[in-house]
């Protein structure tokens, strides 16, 4: 009767023992699953902020375009650019697993950057491009999507982080992985990468003195 007692005994500490791993493995999945959607949502504002850009070229074009002599090949290079980013397929809703895919899309990405930036230099050169209200409007819009850009870029990164210190931490490391949680790749740092680049239409100013 005793060692049955005992047994029945150890059995209940064995039960209420593996029913404390699974209720702290419950939580624990629930917290990745919570982890991962935030890093989907901010990968959304991600994609959001960056269509956005993508959707001022063709009127910054347009604008530019119209002055005497432009340099076509600027716009040629920007056009280019932007259609280069439309073709990395990439789901606009769930963040990449694979960091090749992101490399692929910040590259792109970083090409438009360029270009814009390029672009806003031969525009200088222009004086009969004043700085009409559309051009304001424009202005505006492009230093705006910039900051949003290099903002939401850095809270992906944050996102991520947190993400991928849960998938590495116990006791998630022992079944993240079984269950599709897998670390998250970031988008890298460049130099300069903390500010954003400076669109500026100010042709009143005179062009700064070469080094």
């Amino acid at each position: 009767m005793k060692k049955l007692i005992v047994i029945v005994g150890i059995l209940v500490v064995l039960g209420i023992i593996v029913l404390a791993m699974v209720a702290v493995a419950g939580g624990s999945y629930n917290h990745l699953v919570k982890l991962s959607q935030a890093v989907d949502t901010q990968w959304a504002q991600v994609q959001n902020v960056y269509q956005r850009r993508a959707d001022l070229i063709p009127n910054l074009v347009s604008t530019v375009s119209g002055a005497a002599n432009f340099e076509k090949s600027t716009l040629t290079e920007i056009t280019t650019a932007r259609a280069s980013v439309g073709q990395v397929k990439i789901d606009p809703n769930t963040a990449p697993s694979d960091p090749a895919k992101l490399a692929a899309f910040e590259q792109a990405q970083g090409q438009m950057s360029s270009a814009l930036s390029r672009l806003m230099v031969v525009v200088e050169r222009y004086p009969d491009l004043k700085a009409t209200e559309g051009f304001r409007d424009l202005q505006a819009q492009l230093e705006g999507t910039e900051n949003r850009i290099t903002v939401e870029r850095q809270d992906f990164n944050t996102a991520v982080q947190s993400y991928n210190t849960a998938v590495k931490s116990f006791p998630a490391v022992f079944y993240a992985g079984m269950f599709g949680f897998s670390p998250k790749p970031y988008f890298t740092a460049t130099a300069g990468a903390e500010t954003p680049p400076k669109v500026q239409f100010d042709f009143n100013k005179p062009a700064p003195a070469a080094q």
